[in-house]
């Protein structure tokens, strides 16, 4: 009888520059596209100014990658205080003198010494690869340095999705919902959200009245 071949054990997925070199520069697999993220980021300042009504003065990048929202954000804010925090060792070497950035997983994001709140919190295309354990601790560390709104931008298995499926949770829109709720956190309108000691000083509509 022959003897079943062993399955071999994928690689663990790394973030190295070579990930980055085929979803953020290379044409035929790029979805990380400069335009979009410029977008995105005029999105969420006006989105946390227009709520906290003034200009914001800090933002926390969760899951930042290379930073790339950073040189959009000091084009629209200069004189920003950013901060990035990632998992990728490789760009925390390679920019994290110049674009302040420090290493950590999801979560572990209370460990990594941040103080004070950000008017703006980002965590954009990040949580659909965090495994389920990190998730609530993770939600709970980024609410706690929340001081105005935070863009969370998330894909679930309700979403067609194009680009990077490796590591991929397929996880329900009713899974990240509670997630969210059980952290503090209230969606006022795209993929936005406050606190809720926040919320209060929101309409009906912005805090998704039904």
């Amino acid at each position: 009888m022959p003897r079943a071949t062993p399955r071999q054990k994928k690689s663990p997925k790394r973030y190295d520059r070579a990930y980055f070199e085929r979803w953020y520069r290379r044409g035929a697999t790029r979805v990380h596209v400069g335009a979009s993220v410029a977008r995105k980021v005029r999105l969420a300042v006006h989105a946390a100014e227009h709520l906290i009504e003034r200009p914001i003065r800090g933002v926390l990048d969760v899951g930042c990658g290379e930073g790339a929202w950073f040189p959009h954000l000091l084009r629209l804010r200069p004189g920003i205080r950013y901060a990035g925090v990632d998992s990728s060792a490789y760009v925390v070497r390679r920019f994290g003198r110049s674009r302040n950035l420090r290493l950590s997983t999801f979560g572990e994001l209370d460990r990594v010494g941040l103080e004070g709140r950000y008017d703006l919190v980002v965590c954009s295309d990040v949580l659909h690869y965090v495994p389920a354990p990190e998730i609530a601790p993770g939600l709970e560390a980024l609410a706690a340095r929340l001081g105005g709104v935070a863009f969370i931008e998330v894909f679930t298995a309700a979403d067609s999705i194009t680009g990077d499926r490796r590591g991929l949770h397929r996880r329900a829109p009713e899974w990240y919902a509670r997630a969210f709720r059980r952290a503090g956190l209230v969606h006022c309108g795209l993929c936005c959200f406050v606190r809720a000691d926040f919320a209060p000083g929101l309409t009906a509509f912005e805090r998704g009245w039904r």
